[in-house]
């Protein structure tokens, strides 16, 4: 399967830019998933620069 990296990178609303895995969504799901937490882009914009990545901020900032 081909990486869509340039156009994942269009699309990508992490705030974190020295990540090497920006673009590579597959890549940084796996990384997210394996430290118990979500990437960036399941947050919106105003959690996310907090880069509390915890299942726990995600279910509040989303009401959850």
């Amino acid at each position: 399967m081909e990486c869509k990296k340039e156009r994942n990178l269009k699309n990508c609303t992490c705030t974190y830019t020295s990540c090497g895995k920006r673009g590579v969504c597959c890549d940084c799901i796996q990384s997210h998933l394996a430290a118990k937490e979500l990437p960036g882009c399941c947050f919106p914009p105003d959690v996310e620069k907090t880069y509390d990545r915890s299942f726990r901020a995600f279910a509040k900032a989303w009401n959850l």
